[in-house]
């Protein structure tokens, strides 16, 4: 049969819309999806189904980042009483591997002139055999010569503090192993965990890892506090093993840690008694406290957030901690 041009063009418009809808419904073009609701393999498959997947990848980093990063005062108690609180049930996040090739290994200053982690296998090589000398050269970050003659035993606020002890290492004027640390700290706080490692190095002849970070909030130039972790090396820590957090602070007295400025505790609103009502701002998930100012609020979610007037004394009473970063 022949078919003029005009009849065939007009086959051709009934017969492909058909064929058009036949393969349609077979679900068999590219990039398309039938009734049957599987899914395309196509990375620009459904919307509703690849979302949450780029979610999940965008939050991974996140929470790999956070476990990475420097210990978060605002995580710990806040300052109590005692000198030191005890991090993850003591067991320091050091291994005798960490000592291989390791003698002491100090970080270099920061743009802001701060300290960071020290690190050295202490061992009777390493402790000194000679008198210590003078430090009073080397200015830490946010130091200040200031005296509490009737609060401090020694009558200033700060010290020189070593990171790694020079009773450790012998390392006397370094200035990325010296930052501005109180009396209290480095002598109720610090001192104790160093006696321990150079006590058994002395007895044993043994050796011991040793790390201490200074940790600092923000741009803040003195430390919030000192991490101190050791472990006794050959004996798999039988002998030395610690991890603490040792608090730069002072009974008495209140610390502008941005600046290393202070004042007497009875001058500042912060440093109330427990017992008078202040201004409070509570995470309701991690039961802990903050003043309103505090940089722990600004990163809390919203549904944990709660406003709070009363004492401090009361929240301690229904089960809450002061936050370490603002130290209500």
């Amino acid at each position: 049969m022949t078919f003029s041009n005009s009849k065939w063009a007009a086959v051709q418009g009934r017969i492909l819309p058909l064929i058009l809808a036949l393969l349609l419904s077979l679900s068999i073009l590219p990039g398309c999806s039938g009734e049957s609701g599987v899914e395309s393999s196509s990375p620009e498959g459904s919307a509703g189904i690849e979302q949450p997947a780029a979610e999940e990848e965008v939050a991974a980093p996140e929470a790999a980042g956070d476990g990475e990063a420097a210990l978060d005062v605002s995580q710990l108690p806040g300052y109590t009483g005692s000198p030191y609180v005890v991090i993850a049930d003591n067991v320091p996040g050091l291994t005798e591997a960490d000592a291989e090739g390791v003698t002491e290994s100090y970080s270099p200053l920061d743009a802001l002139g701060r300290c960071g982690v020290a690190m050295a296998v202490v061992s009777p090589e390493t402790m000194p055999t000679e008198e210590r000398g003078s430090i009073g050269m080397v200015k830490p970050s946010g130091w200040h010569t200031v005296r509490y003659d009737d609060l401090v035993d020694g009558k200033y606020l700060y010290n020189r503090c070593h990171l790694l002890g020079y009773q450790l290492t012998g390392e006397n004027a370094n200035e990325e192993n010296l930052i501005t640390g109180t009396r209290y700290m480095n002598v109720e706080g610090m001192l104790p965990f160093e006696n321990d490692v150079a006590e058994y190095v002395e007895r044993t002849g043994g050796s011991v890892l040793m790390r201490v970070t200074p940790v600092f909030v923000g741009d803040e130039l003195v430390a919030r506090g000192v991490q101190m972790e050791a472990l006794s090396l050959g004996d798999g820590g039988q002998g030395v093993s610690f991890n603490v957090y040792c608090y730069n602070v002072q009974p008495g007295v209140s610390i502008d840690y941005a600046t290393g400025e202070s004042w007497r505790s009875d001058q500042q609103g912060a440093a109330l008694s427990s017992s008078q009502e202040m201004d409070y701002v509570l995470n309701t998930s991690s039961k802990k406290f903050h003043l309103p100012g505090c940089s722990s609020v600004d990163r809390m979610a919203e549904k944990n957030k709660q406003a709070y007037t009363g004492t401090r004394d009361d929240l301690l009473s229904q089960g809450y901690d002061p936050c370490g970063n603002c130290n209500p």
